[in-house]
């Protein structure tokens, strides 16, 4: 399961970032995760609930915005939303496949509420 190992990424980034503003505690953790990102949402959870209570977060609740497909046609420069699980991606617009991923396959630190 990788996203132990991402969570203890997590809260390395948290903890410097907590650290530079002189922070005592972090409150809320707010990640935005890409449904294309390989990161599963709920293991996420468990392994930061696991991993928070050795760290500043270990009062901290996590906020999961869960970020669907965007993607822009080649062809005409629409963007659209898709979920994962759609299997084949055209555009809404004028039908067109050839399609850039603009969003969906990251996973974000967004924000840190922070004492």
């Amino acid at each position: 399961m990788h996203e132990y190992s991402i969570v203890q990424s997590l809260l390395d980034i948290i903890e410097e970032s907590a650290r530079r503003h002189g922070a005592k505690r972090v409150n809320r953790v707010v990640v935005k995760i890409g449904v294309l990102s390989g990161v599963e949402p709920h293991l996420l959870k468990v392994a930061f609930d696991t991993f928070k209570e050795a760290s500043i977060c270990r009062d901290a609740a996590m906020e999961m915005v869960i970020q669907p497909i965007v993607a822009r046609c080649k062809e005409c420069g629409e963007v659209s939303e898709f979920e994962r699980g759609e299997i084949f991606f055209e555009c809404r617009k004028c039908g067109g496949v050839e399609l850039d991923i603009i969003d969906g396959e990251d996973m974000i630190l967004q924000s840190l509420e922070m004492e």
